[in-house]
């Protein structure tokens, strides 16, 4: 850390021109020059920093689906019979199989809706693809993802998903639906994916470069359950019911609970709760650790915890994601390696200087991340 220190003082004063940076005023900083040893350059003139014009306002206009323009009147409340009302705007919003709807938030936050509220937005085989679909859009469709910082995940009506819809998965062909949910690697991981379906539709949350929280209420069961642990964060009402019920089934938690379980609950925990089948409340989950926290509206602790995230620089924000999930279960060799690798990768970038310049009261902005 205080190598980081001692670069980004060394660092700032050449940015800004000024050997005594940080004891000068922001108002002396923009007086007079552009910056050119740095990029991407920056004009600082009497009206302030301005960033680069990376393209032009028409450009960005049509290739942008989520900009920090753009604007959704999308709430979530809470009535008497705990259902969760969505608003957003229709031209902004991109609809997958009748299933998911991703709306553009502003500020590069991005809400992702499970959509089939007259069914708990139960897991039948449209919802696998369309849920795996919005994954792989996010990660590798390049206007959704360049401005991305933030994915929330929530699910509309009374649940946020209750698992499996056996009688539909059922009724459209079981052999044809079992092969199409274990087939291996499903096509939406990219080339380098390695999980069927039905993993996919938790496990590549995990691989997108920006940080996804959950939003529960209601009921969060078996394959649902499955989903929202593949989010980073997960924010759960104190009455949200949830289980790993496949077991009821005669089945075991299939969908990447392998690996995302181990990362939050004790072994014997874990077995406990997946071959009881056993439901607990929000509250108990806070405290075994299934959930990150439980509070009244968790739609709003997504959103305020999303703001702060994007206050960070995008490079830093993803780095950490890839940090933690690469060396959690890691041995400790492999972790310091990787914490020096991903470090080199951030000293002195732009995005590392304007972090630094924030803390001393220049409001810098960032670039969008290097993937």
């Amino acid at each position: 850390m205080n190598m980081i220190r001692q670069t980004s003082r060394r660092l700032l004063p050449r940015v800004f021109g000024h050997s005594t940076f940080p004891h000068s005023s922001a108002s002396t900083l923009s007086r007079h020059f552009s910056v050119s040893n740095c990029r991407p350059t920056l004009l600082i003139t009497t009206n302030g920093i301005h960033p680069p014009r990376r393209r032009t306002s028409s450009s960005a206009s049509k290739n942008s689906s989520i900009s920090d323009s753009s604007k959704s009147d999308i709430s979530s409340q809470r009535s008497g019979s705990d259902a969760y009302t969505i608003r957003e705007d229709a031209a902004d919003t991109i609809n997958i199989r009748d299933r998911i709807k991703i709306i553009p938030l502003g500020q590069g936050i991005v809400h992702v809706l499970l959509s089939r509220p007259q069914k708990l937005n139960s897991l039948d085989m449209p919802m696998f693809e369309a849920i795996a679909d919005a994954a792989s859009r996010l990660k590798n469709d390049e206007s959704l993802s360049k401005n991305l910082r933030v994915v929330i995940m929530s699910g509309e009506g009374r649940a946020f998903c209750t698992g499996l819809d056996a009688k539909s998965v059922a009724l459209s062909g079981p052999n044809k639906s079992l092969n199409r949910l274990l087939e291996r690697p499903s096509p939406y991981g990219g080339e380098d994916g390695f999980g069927n379906l039905a993993q996919d539709v938790c496990y590549l949350w995990r691989c997108l470069p920006v940080p996804v929280i959950a939003s529960l209420h209601g009921m969060c069961f078996g394959g649902g359950l499955q989903v929202a642990l593949g989010a980073d964060m997960r924010y759960s009402t104190p009455d949200c019911r949830l289980s790993i019920m496949e077991s009821r089934w005669g089945l075991i938690p299939d969908m990447g609970a392998s690996v995302t379980l181990r990362e939050l609950l004790r072994i014997d925990v874990a077995k406990e709760l997946t071959m009881t089948g056993k439901i607990v409340s929000g509250l108990e989950a806070e405290k075994i650790g299934l959930v990150t926290r439980c509070v009244d509206d968790p739609m709003k602790e997504a959103m305020k915890v999303a703001k702060e995230i994007i206050e960070r620089s995008p490079d830093s924000v993803s780095a950490t994601k890839e940090l933690f999930q690469s060396t959690w279960v890691a041995d400790e060799e492999a972790c310091l390696k990787k914490e020096t690798d991903l470090q080199m990768k951030l000293i002195a970038t732009w995005n590392q200087i304007a972090a630094s310049g924030r803390q001393f009261g220049v409001n810098l902005p960032y670039f969008r991340r290097r993937d």
